[in-house]
């Protein structure tokens, strides 16, 4: 009774119970032969005893082809469920290899991240508006979050930076134009000295003929 407590597979229920009534029919025609045997003696076993015999026996027989049956495919289901054990054992293997690759692959990323957070980026260093001036210029980031007002920074220095460049370019082409015309003013004036030295050596024989009239 405790064993078939333990057992809940039909088919396996149905082997116990046949296996249970061979048991019984076997048990069955040892009883009658011992009846007839004491019945008869030493003689042979009457019609009757015969008759019942041959019953139990059809009786038993049929209950351990039966049994046979039920252990054949008892086998067949053990083959069957052998392989299906083995390819669900090959799937938990394939599984549990994909999940240490997972693994593996989590604990790399982690350690990329740990890595990314600590590196020291250019960015930090970077000496942008501090945050209160830049929200105080551009509040429409006031509700942004970190990253955001971050890169918002940086490309408000970007821009700043991309103006005060634009006003150097703009002052060296006025310095080169200045300097440009200071060079033509000097190259004026030196060829106008020449040009006064020229007409002062021209006008001294005039110089010395109104002195020599006065």
């Amino acid at each position: 009774m405790a064993l078939d407590a333990h057992i809940t597979d039909p088919s396996l229920a149905s082997v116990l119970e046949i296996s249970r009534a061979a048991c019984e029919q076997a048990s069955a025609v040892i009883d009658v032969v011992a009846q007839a045997n004491a019945t008869a003696g030493s003689g042979p076993l009457g019609a009757s005893a015969q008759t019942d015999l041959s019953k139990q026996l059809k009786l038993l027989n049929t209950n351990l082809a039966h049994l046979r049956g039920l252990h054949r495919s008892a086998h067949f289901r053990a083959r069957e469920i052998k392989t299906q054990t083995a390819e669900a054992r090959h799937k938990v293997d394939v599984l549990h290899l994909q999940l240490q690759n997972l693994y593996y692959e989590q604990r790399h990323l982690e350690g990329e991240i740990s890595a990314c957070e600590s590196f020291d980026h250019t960015y930090q260093l970077l000496p942008l508006f501090p945050v209160e001036d830049f929200l105080a210029l551009q509040p429409e980031h006031a509700d942004d979050d970190e990253n955001e007002l971050m890169i918002a920074r940086i490309n408000h220095e970007r821009s700043e930076r991309e103006a005060l460049e634009s006003q150097r370019l703009e002052l060296q082409k006025r310095k080169q134009k200045l300097i440009a015309d200071n060079k033509k003013r000097r190259d004026d004036l030196a060829n106008l000295d020449k040009d006064l030295e020229k007409f002062i050596d021209v006008a001294k024989p005039i110089q010395k003929l109104f002195e020599k009239v006065v």
